[in-house]
């Protein structure tokens, strides 16, 4: 090789390694702590990027199963039941996807102010905690935490969300038993937080920044101490893929770095993620639907091929990365 060459060569692997470095910080970087900061790394700089590990994906995923559902909001599992919410219905299912039980009608007892929502969904000691609000046009009002018996579906009681938190939206929810927590998370900007309140007595408890935060996040999940999120951030019209990210919040903390997990691009047609849950067996569930437009997260038209809707769960088989 030519000394010239070489010295192209030189330059370019030069460049490339800052270009790569400059991505990873703009990706996962959670910004330099100062010592004794909360929420900072024990490493000596303090920084994410000082701890490849934390970037990384926690489990590989294999798609092995997937079958049709009637809602298109969220998925949860506890035992052998599984759950679905649909944006005005909740169903309930035996694990090999049996429909066992719907109420169509789960804002008719209970509420003193007026819903027409439900986002993603999660299940605990046999009851099914929801985020639900009224979603107009993009923009949502009256947001609650409501918790439904999960055998009869019926609603059981609901607490306020806090307005000074600075959400506007709910699409997803998440309890936390270890911590007694239950997380709510949003689809729209209010969405580089995650809001926590306490599993037993619904009190706000304050909200964790994510860096850098996913766009349009649609489901959130606990699982082997960390918080899993849906984002649909890809363009369906582009056939770009959405993803599944990963956070570990510390204990004190007010930020957490985001990891990318999974990148759904073994879907049948890229669509709209939505919620998320893990099973007791090993597996992952999302939410995915399929077949419609959709505009400020509402469905508006069909793509070629579709007449209607397809909301589905696929299954993931999780193996734990070494």
């Amino acid at each position: 090789m030519s000394p010239t060459n070489m010295g192209c060569l030189h330059g370019l692997r030069h460049a490339c390694v800052h270009v790569l470095c400059a991505s990873a910080c703009a990706l996962v970087m959670v910004g330099c702590a100062t010592p004794g900061a909360v929420g900072a790394s024990d490493l000596p700089s303090g920084r994410a990027e000082d701890d490849a590990a934390q970037l990384l994906p926690a489990y590989s995923y294999e798609l092995e199963d997937s079958w049709e559902v009637d809602g298109r909001q969220g998925v949860a599992a506890e035992g052998d039941g599984i759950w679905v919410s649909g944006s005005t219905t909740l169903s309930r299912y035996d694990a090999d996807g049996n429909l066992l039980a719907t109420n169509d009608r789960p804002f008719d007892v209970g509420y003193e102010r007026e819903v027409n929502h439900i986002g993603d969904i999660d299940v605990w000691n046999d009851e099914v905690y929801a985020g639900v609000e009224l979603f107009l046009d993009g923009k949502a009002s009256n947001i609650q935490i409501a918790v439904y018996d999960a055998q009869t579906l019926e609603l059981e009681r609901t607490f306020p969300f806090e307005p000074d938190s600075g959400q506007d939206e709910c699409s997803g929810i998440a309890v936390e038993p270890d911590t007694g927590s239950v997380w709510m998370c949003s689809w729209t900007a209010t969405g580089r937080y995650l809001y926590r309140y306490d599993l037993e007595t619904g009190a706000y408890l304050g909200r964790v920044q994510l860096h850098a935060s996913p766009q349009w996040i649609q489901g959130v999940a606990s699982h082997d101490g960390s918080l899993f999120l849906t984002a649909d951030d890809g363009d369906a019209d582009l056939s770009e893929p959405d993803h599944i990210y990963r956070i570990t919040v510390a204990e004190g903390a007010t930020h957490a770095t985001v990891a990318l997990e999974r990148t759904l691009d073994d879907v049948p047609l890229q669509g709209e993620v939505e919620g998320l849950t893990f099973t007791e067996d090993g597996r992952m569930l999302v939410l995915y639907n399929r077949g419609a437009r959709i505009v400020l997260g509402m469905p508006v038209g069909f793509y070629e091929g579709y007449d209607h809707e397809v909301h589905e769960v696929l299954a993931y088989r999780m193996t734990e990365r070494p």
